[in-house]
């Protein structure tokens, strides 16, 4: 077993934004939150040294990962990722286990198994990519295939910039090697920080491999330009993923997934499709440009141009172009165009034509609407909620309905048309 420590001390100003660097999201998720997946599918030990807005990510975590054992790191006296694992005394911070794994908290890609080859390490070790244009990475010095030093760019010279090798920002330590070498790390740098990466120099007895790892999984957020490339990756697993269990895309670059979203059955979507937050989509048709958030869509067709908002309940059901629905169960219900269906129950066999609202909100509080079966609702009605509908109703065009409908009735509010004759004539006089 292992103990897993995540940096995310960090203020990440080159996001330019109010919100935590590790809290920005990637395919709906925080950053941070797809590395402590990973780190507790590897480890029941899990660390997080915050600093910057620390009670923001503390209040963010908790509420899905109530485990993590919260450190604040000593800015003001330890700066820098050496800093981020020292206590006051300058050693390591406490863990359950001896061998530690060092993370960093804008690693959004990272998987267990591109972890694996570290972890199969039985020396210290530190990941390593190689890569053709390396700037913005420290530097990785080899001798005899073992790392000898790794130099911050801020801190490399011209020859040192050339090196390839670079380091992937995760580690591998034996405690007792931190035990024997953290106290002797100094600031005297570029940056003037505690780095990490100058305990590689201090362990000089020590044999410390360098693992090579695969690129996409170990990319770093620090812009958000870099933010949306993860993004895209995340995206492309995802679709992929889909497409395995044998989801039909169309244009499949167009469609946006997040983790919550799976699939059963023969599913197709076409393009620009966005399935949001926790859905389950099966046997269903979601036609192009349609939204779909925390919602169940079973049997069913939906769009295009539909926004099913969430706790919606879909069966054998069609919803059409322009329809908005939100916390709605429907079963076997047609609504073709232009509707909006929200806090709602509608049953087997009902019809709702183009135009019809419930309206569910007062302006302080919201309002349920129930409708039984096979009830058919002309077009440009106005539902009132609250409201309870019968089965076998039929609810004429136009209809303003305020009060219950008991089964098997026909429904209309309607006034009379009045048709007054010349009067455009006399109404546009000069």
């Amino acid at each position: 077993m292992l103990s897993v420590i995540i940096l995310a001390a960090g203020k990440g100003t080159r996001m330019h934004s109010s919100l935590p660097k590790s809290l920005h999201t990637i395919c709906g998720e925080p950053m941070l939150f797809h590395i402590l997946e990973v780190a507790f599918s590897i480890s029941d030990d899990v660390h997080l040294i915050l600093h910057h807005q620390q009670e923001r990510i503390k209040e963010a975590v908790i509420k899905r990962f109530d485990k993590v054992v919260f450190h604040t790191q000593l800015v003001e006296k330890y700066s820098g990722t050496g800093g981020a694992i020292m206590r006051e005394d300058k050693t390591p911070i406490p863990t359950k286990y001896e061998k530690i794994l060092i993370l960093n908290a804008d690693m959004p890609l990272i998987t267990k198994n591109a972890l694996a080859p570290l972890l199969e390490s039985n020396n210290n070790a530190i990941g390593m990519l190689n890569l053709a244009h390396p700037k913005g990475y420290g530097r990785i010095v080899l001798e005899n295939n073992q790392v000898k030093k790794i130099i911050e760019e801020k801190d490399a010279n011209t020859k040192e910039k050339e090196i390839k090798s670079v380091n992937a920002g995760v580690y591998l330590f034996e405690r007792k090697f931190l035990e024997q070498n953290l106290s002797k790390l100094e600031n005297q740098n570029a940056q003037s920080e505690y780095y990490l990466t100058d305990l590689i120099a201090l362990g000089t007895n020590e044999k410390i491999d360098a693992i090579l790892l695969e690129e996409e999984c170990f990319l770093g957020v620090n812009c958000q330009a870099e933010r949306a490339k993860a993004e895209e990756i995340m995206l492309e697993r995802l679709r992929k993923n889909a497409m395995d269990l044998g989801v039909i895309m169309q244009l499949p670059s167009s469609i946006y997934l997040e983790k919550g979203v799976n699939f059963k059955g023969e599913c197709i979507l076409e393009q620009g499709v966005r399935l949001s937050g926790t859905c389950q989509i099966e046997n269903a048709h979601i036609k192009a440009y349609s939204v779909i958030e925390d919602s169940e869509i079973i049997n069913s067709s939906i769009g295009p141009f539909a926004h099913v908002r969430p706790k919606c309940m879909l069966k054998e059901s069609t919803i059409g172009n322009f329809v908005e629905t939100k916390n709605a169960h429907f079963q076997g219900v047609k609504a073709s165009h232009l509707s909006y269906l929200g806090d709602c129950e509608i049953g087997k066999n009902t019809n709702v034509g183009a135009g019809v609202i419930t309206c569910n909100y007062d302006g302080k509080n919201k309002h349920k609407t129930i409708i039984g079966e096979n009830v058919f609702i002309g077009s440009d009605s106005q539902l009132v909620a609250p409201i309870n509908i019968g089965s076998n109703v039929l609810i004429g065009s136009g209809t303003t309905a305020t009060k219950d409908i008991p089964s098997g009735s026909l429904t209309t509010s309607r006034a009379t048309q009045t048709n007054f004759e010349n009067g455009y004539f006399k109404f546009f006089k000069k």
